[in-house]
């Protein structure tokens, strides 16, 4: 396993960030590593990285236990933080050449232009980091993190300030990565974790509250949404009388949202009630639940 995480909690005072979490990430696997604002996200990534101990509970990344052989660990791992440190004064390909001599990497020219290529920094590379976008600054963070060409990346929000151009040649890029290193990020953004993750790790209030591929957090979910436009307006409490019908949201005053269990399928008594009351249906649309739905219900 690249990343084996044993029972780790970390209490802040009497605050507990981390409550006895446990998960392990193979090779060569995208790990999106989810949870509300405050659920322990980037403690456990400090952890990973060495940056600080847990109160309790063990970590392995690479085989290195992450308190015995901390160097042994940061060898083996890139980091991307939330809150990317640069040094602003210096250029972009000084800053990676800097970074690189620090890993003590043979041939750096080499390896620093084959970073500036991959991340889209050519046009940049001659420029104070301080003069770059926020967006160019993130690729300049991810290319100082892969420079060492670590077996494993920890990545905390690396699509944060990228427009939708970056955004798309950076996801590529995080997903050839995962063909042969270990990625485990932290995203907000739920669409770029359907795009490029094949696992989901969902915390709240500090421990884990799934933990499953991303395609079965998908099925898995406990409830259906079904949309249906009828040909007139129609009352809420008519619609609740609906077999199987949980819960009713107006979109128009003739179009619909229809909740209801996972296991249920309404659609047929959608259409009965339609002919029961004289309606006709002009579309209904069964939907695809996304993870946006499935980590609502995990961490509201």
């Amino acid at each position: 396993m690249s990343i084996s995480v044993s029972n780790i909690s970390k209490l802040y005072g009497a605050q507990k960030a981390l409550n006895n979490i446990s998960f392990e990430v193979g090779g060569n696997e995208i790990i999106g590593f989810l949870g509300p604002n405050g659920a322990g996200k980037s403690t456990m990534m400090k952890i990973l990285t060495c940056y600080i101990p847990p109160s309790e509970g063990s970590a392995k990344v690479c085989g290195f236990d992450i308190l015995e052989q901390s160097l042994d660990v940061r060898k083996q791992i890139g980091y991307l933080p939330e809150h990317n440190p640069l040094y602003l004064d210096m250029y972009v390909k000084e800053f990676l050449e800097f970074v690189g001599n620090i890993h003590k990497i043979k041939n750096v020219t080499g390896r620093v232009k084959e970073m500036i290529d991959i991340t889209g920094l050519q046009l940049e590379q001659n420029k104070k980091i301080g003069a770059l976008s926020k967006g160019y600054r993130q690729r300049v963070g991810l290319a100082q993190a892969m420079i060492h060409d670590p077996k494993v990346l920890i990545m905390d929000e690396p699509t944060t300030g990228l427009d939708p151009n970056q955004l798309e040649e950076i996801r590529s890029l995080i997903k050839s990565l995962g063909k042969q290193k270990t990625v485990m990020l932290s995203t907000h953004i739920m669409q770029e974790v359907e795009a490029i993750c094949d696992r989901v790790i969902i915390i709240n209030k500090g421990e884990i509250v799934a933990n499953d591929e991303t395609k079965n957090l998908q099925k898995n979910t406990t409830r259906q949404i079904v949309t249906v436009e009828f040909d007139k307006e129609i009352k809420t409490d008519l619609l609740k009388t609906i077999e199987g019908v949980e819960q009713v949201k107006s979109l128009t005053e003739t179009t619909w949202q229809l909740f209801s269990s996972a296991q249920v399928d309404i659609r047929k008594e959608i259409f009965n009630f339609a002919v029961a009351n004289n309606l006709s249906v002009l579309t209904l649309n069964k939907e695809e639940q996304k993870i946006e739905d499935v980590f609502k219900e995990l961490t509201k």
